[in-house]
């Protein structure tokens, strides 16, 4: 059965700490009046980390946790104790709510992002550094895995240095698949230049977790064009409502359907918290959107 979710980051809610964030109360209950019953923990420490007082919210709101999203440096080996703080306490919020997905992502780079969509322009690791950064993801993978019990997936990220379809592929044929799947976003995979229903068909077995995100496509090709970095592709609305970009999702759903997918894909409409849209007006379209094409 495939169920749909969203996300705090649809709210604008990238970073815990931010004073620009939205109540946490109110962006489960605008959740629910957008349609929706599963909702992702966000950055942690962003809602509370006390389980009685998360798990009475969620109650009250009707919302299931999916599952959080880890989004820390693992392209910088001296924020190590940063990755790992930001990990045990995510999977430990999880498992204490039940929720069953855990991701993996490298956080922006500064490296990276002035290439973000360009490929052939993107600076890239040594094997020193690359073999490294693979088994910090690995270690992580098998922590989420084996001690806490969850589906762990990678997730491609626009600006990381697991950005575009070679990357992940080489650290997908590095890293044992019983510990690491795929978290699949959609329009990270566009932004970054490739197919995403090419990409699902090939590897559908190992995604267990889907983001559903649209990329307009007008922005994309100016961004790439005039060699936009990430920050400013985004305050350009490069992230559309789904339906509105490039990605095919009549074709993911057909895909999900095909391959038995079980579980949770989660809306994720990425914008400024302090911006002119509309968070619960834009989760009730793109829930709208959904329900259109059979999801």
């Amino acid at each position: 059965m495939i169920k749909i979710g969203n996300a705090p980051c649809s709210w604008g809610v990238e970073f815990a700490d931010d004073a620009r964030n939205p109540d946490w109360r109110r962006v489960l209950k605008e959740n629910a009046g957008a349609g929706f019953t599963g909702i992702e923990l966000g950055p942690v420490g962003y809602m509370p980390e006390e389980p009685t007082i998360l798990a009475e919210a969620l109650s009250e709101f009707n919302q299931e946790l999916i599952g959080g999203v880890i989004f820390r440096a693992f392209h910088d080996p001296d924020a190590w104790d940063d990755v790992l703080d930001g990990s045990i306490r995510t999977c430990k919020a999880l498992a204490a709510h039940g929720a069953t997905r855990l991701v993996i992502i490298d956080s922006i780079s500064p490296r990276r992002a002035p290439t973000a969509g360009r490929a052939a322009e993107a600076e890239q690791m040594d094997t020193a550094e690359w073999t490294a950064f693979r088994d910090r993801i690995a270690t992580i993978a098998k922590m989420g895995a084996e001690e806490y019990g969850l589906s762990v997936g990678i997730h491609a990220h626009a600006a990381g240095f697991i950005d575009f379809e070679p990357e992940l592929e080489r650290l997908l044929s590095e890293v044992d698949e019983n510990i690491l799947g795929i978290c699949f976003d959609t329009g990270h995979h566009s932004y970054a230049g490739f197919d995403p229903v090419a990409f699902m068909t090939k590897h559908i077995s190992r995604i267990n977790y889907m983001h559903f995100k649209d990329i307009n496509p007008k922005i994309k090709a100016n961004v790439i064009a005039n060699r936009t970095g990430f920050y400013d592709a985004c305050g350009q609305g490069i992230f559309c409502n789904l339906g509105d970009g490039d990605v095919n999702f009549p074709s993911v759903r057909q895909l999900l359907l095909d391959s038995g997918f079980d579980g949770w894909c989660t809306v994720e409409q990425d914008c400024d918290p302090s911006g002119n849209t509309s968070p619960m007006d834009d989760a009730k379209l793109n829930r709208t959107y959904l329900q259109s094409i059979g999801f």
